[in-house]
């Protein structure tokens, strides 16, 4: 027993440190991807280069050839979103693959940032090499769109916030009863939260018919405007138990008490 106990600690440690790590180095990735695309707007191509694992194996362009594709990098950006820039950490990967040219890199991370100015917004995609968290490749992606009114996205929000909070309610309330078996309606409210209505502040309203949304009925993000989302599932189990158990207060005291059920095989049954 107290050596499964050492194990579990020790490995819940090291998943602790190396997630610390990967948050650190996703911060440290997106301040030098500041750095480098302000020192290219004001054409400080040296200080670029610095910021480039030139050392990395991969690093087969001459610097001189590098300085050229700095230029039309920093052409590109300023004809498109000017010099006065916001950024965003919008997601950082590692991704291992069987296939052939889908796997980041080894010792590697691929990094995608937001710029933005106050109209519109791009994305810059970027491969940083763990060991000297220097850059190894830079894609301007081909995005520029306006950025959207987040005012929607945020009252929706409150909409999707409802969620776990009435599904909160309806667990307490079967805390409260005398439900047997309970941890059977717990699992119901928790995991019958289907269909999903998601909420992109790009894309708008969408619907999952058979999306589940197992988090207390909610899901969140927000790593740049492409990236943020809300999603909420139809409380279906919330609903059902909140109506038995309203039922049972307002119609039938003693049903609970008796052990009945209405469909057989159901999670209803007591």
């Amino acid at each position: 027993m107290t050596r499964n106990f050492l194990f579990t600690i020790v490995v819940l440690s090291a998943v602790f440190m190396t997630s610390c790590k990967f948050i650190n180095n996703s911060i440290d990735y997106r301040n030098t991807t500041e750095e480098f695309t302000e020192a290219l707007i004001i054409e400080d191509y040296d200080k670029c280069l610095d910021l480039f694992a030139m050392e990395h194996e991969s690093a087969t362009i001459p610097a001189d050839t590098m300085k050229i594709g700095f230029s039309r990098y920093r052409t590109y950006i300023i004809k498109n979103f000017g010099e006065q820039l916001s950024y965003s950490l919008m997601s950082t990967i590692k991704q291992f693959s069987t296939i052939e040219g889908q796997s980041t890199l080894p010792n590697a991370t691929d990094v995608m940032v937001q710029i933005a100015n106050d109209e519109e917004f791009g994305v810059l995609k970027l491969t940083f090499d763990d060991s000297s968290k220097k850059i190894i490749n830079l894609t301007v992606l081909n995005v520029k769109e306006k950025i959207p009114n987040m005012l929607p996205f945020w009252l929706f929000g409150l909409l999707a916030i409802s969620i776990p909070l009435f599904n909160i309610y309806v667990i307490r309330l079967i805390y409260k009863s005398k439900l047997k078996r309970k941890w059977l309606k717990y699992i119901a409210v928790l995991a019958f939260n289907v269909p999903s209505i998601t909420y992109s502040a790009l894309l708008g309203l969408g619907y999952k018919l058979l999306h589940f949304q197992f988090l207390l009925g909610i899901s969140y993000k927000q790593m740049g405007y492409v990236n943020s989302m809300w999603a909420f599932g139809i409380p279906l189990g919330a609903i059902y138990w909140f109506w038995r158990l309203k039922r049972k207060s307002n119609k039938m005291p003693d049903e609970f008490e008796q052990g009945n059920s209405e469909i057989p095989g159901s999670l209803e049954e007591e």
